[in-house]
């Protein structure tokens, strides 16, 4: 019986140095996120605040594994621009349209790095006094931390590179990549 050839690896995308997490490794770590968010709010509603750009795609998957009944509002912060560190202090760009006063509210962001967003919209999510308030993130990058801020929910923590792929952008760049991948530096000099 002739033996079969191994699979080849999938090509990485040739602006990535490396990839940390494949689509299918985001997809499993999606699947027991949203059973962790089941354990905590069972069957109940609870309202979803996206931070977008970069959390639309974890979001999107996250929300097709949840079976709860859940309302989607999305917020819109501006931090990076056009580089690789946090241009200061983030600011709200466009805020919700949902009442939440009295709702259970999940915040779900691409990546809890600096802290300075999640801590900015956490606090103007409380002053609206939802029952309770959550934060889940795909991505925690502990060792940028800057104020202090601790997700719920966490699907990976990463070291200190400049991530992309699956949402993360790099001047709006490479948010269609279905793995998290770190950018080759090159790249950061020359984005185009």
């Amino acid at each position: 019986m002739p033996t079969r050839p191994k699979p080849k690896p999938a090509a990485i995308h040739p602006h990535l140095e490396s990839v940390l997490f494949t689509e299918a490794q985001i997809k499993r770590r999606v699947r027991s996120i949203a059973q962790e968010l089941k354990s905590t709010y069972g069957d109940g509603e609870f309202t979803i605040v996206s931070l977008i750009n970069g959390a639309i795609m974890f979001t999107a998957d996250l929300m097709r594994e949840i079976d709860n009944p859940v309302r989607l509002d999305c917020i819109r912060t501006s931090s990076y621009g056009e580089k690789t560190k946090s241009v200061g202090t983030p600011q709200v760009v466009a805020s919700l349209t949902l009442d939440i006063r009295n709702r259970h509210v999940l915040i779900i962001d691409d990546i809890l790095d600096t802290g300075k967003t999640m801590k900015l919209v956490a606090g103007l999510v409380q002053k609206l006094h939802p029952a309770s308030l959550r934060t889940c993130v795909l991505l925690d990058k502990v060792g940028r931390r800057e104020v202090e801020f601790k997700a719920d929910f966490v699907g990976f923590k990463i070291p200190d590179k400049f991530v992309i792929g699956y949402g993360l952008d790099f001047a709006e760049r490479y948010r269609n990549l279905p793995c998290v991948g770190v950018l080759d530096p090159a790249r950061i000099k020359s984005p185009a």
